[in-house]
């Protein structure tokens, strides 16, 4: 039986829609600053997102976009701009470990 582990992603960009915003950690952000990442701490900033109960705004006033900002099309598929340094949740997400993702088979499925 093929586990989570096993599945290869499919760049489909679905794990993406919630935004990095509502998933970074404060580890991120340090780590975005030891590494001297202004491009991706301005992007942060500039939106200044904040938790509105069960997603997130900009404070702005204006609704967050739809998505993660450094999602972009590239050679025919979705990818990472900031892969290297993605944040942490996006490291840990494994194909098929949530029903964000397409290759995700729940119980009884």
């Amino acid at each position: 039986m093929e586990s989570d582990e096993d599945r290869q992603c499919l760049r489909c960009g679905a794990c993406c829609l919630p935004g990095v915003f509502s998933l970074m950690r404060e580890s991120d952000i340090r780590r975005w600053k030891d590494q001297g990442r202004d491009d991706i701490l301005h992007i942060v900033a500039r939106s200044e997102p904040i938790w509105a109960g069960d997603h997130m705004i900009s404070a702005q006033g204006n609704e967050m976009g739809q998505g993660c900002p450094f999602l972009e099309f590239r050679d025919g598929m979705l990818a990472c701009s900031i892969y290297e340094t993605r944040p942490e949740v996006c490291r840990e997400f494994k194909p098929g470990s949530s029903r964000l993702c397409r290759l995700f088979k729940g119980s009884g499925e």
